[in-house]
């Protein structure tokens, strides 16, 4: 599935604008917290990081330019490169991000959409 051939302008209109971005990063960080493989590197108090989170992934998905205006480019890379990112690390974090999105009720070919989206920058942290 291709959300631009929908008629939609971007991925971000096409899964629901700001609410859904909101609500997948407040279903996600629970997860990704009780998660034992990726749990302890994310801080006790996850409100900045989830708040980054939602600014970085309503750029990624053609939304406002939020994260950029706020911190610069992104340079995701960059920013994850003193944590041990593991294949398994980044496995991890794509499936905390499925079981979210289906938790918001995403059409399942939006989700696998957005996944496919999203599998190559969590790849691309992998430094371990």
């Amino acid at each position: 599935m291709n959300p631009q051939n929908s008629g939609r302008k971007s991925l971000y209109e096409a899964i629901g604008g700001a609410d859904t971005v909101r609500r997948l990063v407040e279903a996600f960080y629970p997860k990704v917290q009780a998660h034992p493989e990726i749990g302890p590197l994310f801080p006790e108090d996850i409100t900045p990081v989830m708040e980054k989170q939602y600014m970085f992934l309503t750029q990624f998905f053609g939304g406002p330019q939020l994260f950029s205006d706020e911190y610069g480019h992104p340079m995701m890379r960059a920013r994850h490169m003193h944590f041990a990112i593991t294949p398994e690390r980044a496995d991890a974090w794509l499936g905390c991000m499925k079981q979210a999105l289906a938790e918001v009720g995403l059409e399942p070919e939006l989700q696998e959409f957005v996944l496919e989206r999203l599998k190559a920058p969590a790849y691309h942290f992998v430094n371990s």
